[in-house]
């Protein structure tokens, strides 16, 4: 069964970049285009389109602003077509480079049409890999497109010939490949033949990106980090490679959800978590992927109503932020607490050559990764001494707030921005200030407080509402009923009291007249308050859920082509981020 009938790809602007007809008639792109845009924004990857001739199922990706469409008329599995295109999306960055430009595909036709035929056949997808494909496409060269450009014959027909037809590609193009006359072929299908480098180095880069949820209370409700291994081999042959990854409470019992690069032997982690033997494809790719709980198995017991309040699970995490509204006399201010851990303080390091991570040496380092806790010299953030990057607190507001008034910082350093109209505030506050900011109260423990305040402003007729609806009552010093001039009181029944003074006996109404306007304007700036508060941040040399790498070797036995004696260089990352992951409610 046919999965990928064609594909259509199109500029920021909706422009006609490239057709590739792989099987079948499908509608063109000109006929689905108008279709797909038909749809309200945010527009869902797979759209049932009934009224072409057949019925057709639409995918779409969005990457660097490309749209990428493949109509399907018959049924597919969804997740294989939209795999497919992530799958051409990355290819197309592999060879043209990122970020991915319309100017790009343009330029290099003659690669495009290559990869394209090459990753489907028949309809039928085939291969996919970056590694396999470099073996069979040969990779831009900016010699051999100017050649080509001027006339001169290349090993690659030019884009600027006559016979290229860039947009339409209905037959598969006769282009020889580069290693046509090369009998020999990797046995691994995600790495290249012949794989040759200069300096051989090991890079692991684990990041783990936060979401947290945090009542108004301060009970943490959701908090899960979500890790990505990506893996950098710089390493000549075939390489066979043994990485072991281990955390305080066990890796069977940490992670859950992991996911793996087909390079990675499954039986190997299924009969030792945390123990992945590969071989890995040549450059960077991602090596696996995992989802940890940090309030752990048993958070759901600690919301019962026996469980008392202090047994509720802590976080360890680097700054939240809590907000509390409704404060002033009419209600309209609001103050934002940011709370930096004190644990994230950093330190300035001392580098010697001692830490220094050198070439072919057994240590693995580089620049803030270590193995076994050893840190290595960094200008900010190591393992040992982890600190906060570049902090940023952001407030959504209501589309009923027009402005804010007396926005500023109450303690601690940073700058507040906002300006009339926006939709947020942001409150930055760079490494050196809150280093700063760290010193201060570095002895205390207790962490350090920042504190924001701010004054909303609604629509510029909420005040005229809110008199006109004192204009009719009777208390009111300049209601008609008492500055009417035909008014008058009997001189036998007169109070005697001063020039527009309030009677007496309507002194109390007029006080309960004024709680009734407070209340009445605390509601009205009720539904201006923000409604909750988010911190981005990024720390180096730390990760959430306690995860290291421990170990790094190299299988003799079953590598090949690495030479013997050659002890290939090695370097871990931890980066633990938070992209407004970090949420405290009101």
């Amino acid at each position: 069964m046919s999965a990928v009938e064609a594909l259509y790809i199109f500029d920021e602007s909706n422009t006609p970049l490239l057709e590739h007809t792989y099987t079948g008639r499908p509608p063109p792109g000109s006929t689905v285009l108008p279709l797909y845009l038909s749809h309200p924004e945010p527009r869902p990857s797979l759209i049932y389109l009934p009224n072409t001739n057949p019925p057709t199922l639409l995918y779409s990706i969005l990457q660097d602003q490309l749209l990428f469409l493949s109509p399907c008329s018959q049924d597919v599995e969804p997740l294989q077509v939209l795999e497919f295109l992530h799958r051409v999306a990355d290819a197309l960055e592999d060879f043209l480079g990122s970020p991915l430009l319309a100017s790009k595909i343009e330029g290099s036709y003659d690669v495009v049409a290559q990869l394209l035929s090459e990753m489907v056949d028949g309809g039928v997808i085939s291969c996919t890999e970056p590694n396999a494909l470099r073996d069979v496409v040969e990779a831009p060269s900016f010699i051999k497109n100017l050649l080509g450009g001027v006339g001169i014959p290349s090993s690659t027909p030019s884009s600027l010939t006559p016979s290229a037809t860039p947009f339409s590609l209905s037959s598969r193009p006769s282009i020889p490949r580069p290693n046509s006359n090369n009998n020999t072929a990797s046995p691994v299908p995600w790495r290249r033949a012949n794989v040759r480098h200069t300096s051989n180095e090991l890079y692991v880069d684990i990041v783990e990106t936060l979401h947290v949820t945090i009542a108004p209370s301060g009970r943490p409700l959701s908090a899960i980090a979500y890790g990505t291994i990506a893996f950098t081999a710089k390493v000549s042959g075939v390489p066979d490679l043994i990485l072991q990854l281990g955390c305080p409470g066990g890796i069977s019992s940490t992670i859950s959800l992991p996911v793996f690069h087909p390079c990675v032997r499954l039986k190997s982690w299924q009969e030792r978590p945390g123990h992945m033997s590969f071989v890995p494809p040549d450059g960077r790719f991602v090596l696996a992927g995992y989802e940890v709980d940090l309030l752990g198995p048993a958070a759901l017991d600690s919301f019962s109503t026996t469980v008392k309040g202090n047994a509720a699970p802590k976080l360890n995490i680097p700054a939240t932020a809590s907000i509390l509204t409704s404060l002033g006399p009419t209600g309209a201010d609001f103050e934002v607490r940011l709370t930096l851990n004190p644990r994230f303080a950093g330190k300035l390091p001392s580098p010697s050559p001692s830490t220094i991570g050198s070439r072919g040496g057994a240590g693995l380092g580089r620049g803030i990764g270590s193995l076994g806790g050893a840190s290595f010299g960094s200008s900010q953030g190591t393992t040992a001494a982890p600190s906060i990057e570049d902090l940023t607190v952001h407030i959504p507001l209501p589309a009923s707030v027009k402005n804010i008034t007396d926005l500023r910082i109450t303690k601690g350093p940073g700058e507040a921005a906002y300006a009339p109209g926006d939709r947020s505030i942001e409150w930055r506050l760079s490494h050196k200030q809150i280093s700063t900011l760290m010193a201060q109260d570095r002895g205390s423990g207790l962490g350090v407080l920042a504190l924001l305040r701010g004054t909303v402003t609604g629509p510029a007729d909420a005040d005229a509402d809110a008199d006109a609806d004192d204009a009719d009552n009777p208390l009111n010093p300049h209601s008609s009923s008492l500055s009417n001039p035909y008014d008058y009181t009997d001189d036998s029944t007169a109070v005697p009291s001063s020039y527009q003074s309030v009677s007496p006996s309507l002194a109390p109404l007029a006080s309960h007249h004024k709680d009734d306007r407070s209340v009445l304007l605390r509601k009205k700036n009720k539904v201006l308050m923000p409604s909750g508060v988010s911190v981005s941040f990024s720390v180096k040399g730390w990760l959430p859920s306690g995860v290291k790498v421990e170990s790094l070797s190299v299988d003799a036995k079953r590598s090949k082509g690495l030479g013997a004696g050659v002890q290939p260089y090695k370097g871990v990352k931890y980066l633990g981020v938070s992209r407004r992951g970090v949420e405290g409610r009101c």
